[in-house]
């Protein structure tokens, strides 16, 4: 009796140990959220987004009147040409 309970407390042991060694997962930002952060940082006419195999979004927007290229890092960070 003592042999069938401890087997099913071993499959339910390794059950959560596999549970707990699998990565987790975030999604990344889409171009709306990437917009919403842009116009957050004052830019506003945001259009041409696209991501790049290397996880940066590059688009158009305006700041100040002036018209400038932006890119956006995974992180985040804004670059402005």
């Amino acid at each position: 009796m003592r042999r069938p309970a401890l087997v099913l407390m071993l499959i339910a042991f390794a059950g959560i140990a596999s549970a707990q060694t699998k990565p987790a997962t975030t999604p990344s930002p889409g171009s709306a959220s990437v917009k919403t952060q842009l116009q957050a940082l004052h830019y506003g006419n945001v259009r041409d987004l696209r991501r790049g195999p290397d996880g940066q979004w590059t688009g158009t927007a305006t700041q100040n009147g002036v018209e400038k290229q932006v890119t956006i890092s995974p992180k985040g960070v804004v670059t402005a040409r």
